[in-house]
């Protein structure tokens, strides 16, 4: 197979997923934004705002409409920081956990129903050529910035 194969079957798989990734959450009445926060808190606990912005890479103020969204619809809450007058800690809600646990439950059952059929070796196998595969798509997308970078500030 050659990587032009490789290139188009994870193309394929990228449309499928997503479009289930977004069927599911659409269904559950969230975003992917707000899912990725809320699995940060199932994860990790409770966290401030600024943690919260850390972790998803965004801005403050993009993690407190984020809040606000979530707070709303039931998902999480904010409380009083313990120790930190001036900071609040963003939990999840009874029903924000229960959610949670939904989806961490799925998130497994889907993992072991895509490799079912595959012994241990193959598993192994393909873990270590989708690692390879990730890890060389980090490195050229790094390189092509980087040049993108430079021809632009030579220009």
């Amino acid at each position: 197979m050659s990587g032009t194969h490789v290139l188009d079957s994870l193309l394929a798989l990228t449309q499928v997923l997503q479009a289930d990734q977004e069927r599911e959450l659409d269904r559950r009445g969230l975003t992917a934004p707000r899912t990725h926060l809320l699995w940060v808190l199932h994860h990790g606990g409770p966290a401030t705002q600024v943690q919260l912005a850390e972790a998803l890479d965004v801005t403050p103020r993009h993690i407190t409409t984020l809040v606000d969204a979530l707070d709303a619809t039931g998902f999480a809450r904010r409380e009083p920081h313990p120790t930190d007058r001036r900071a609040v800690l963003v939990h999840l809600t009874d029903r924000g956990r229960a959610l949670m646990e939904a989806m961490d439950r799925e998130h497994t059952e889907l993992g072991a129903a895509l490799v079912e059929g595959l012994d241990a070796a193959t598993v192994d196998a393909l873990v270590r050529g989708i690692d390879h595969v990730r890890g060389r798509l980090e490195h050229l997308i790094a390189e092509h910035e980087g040049a993108q970078r430079e021809r632009e500030d030579h220009a």
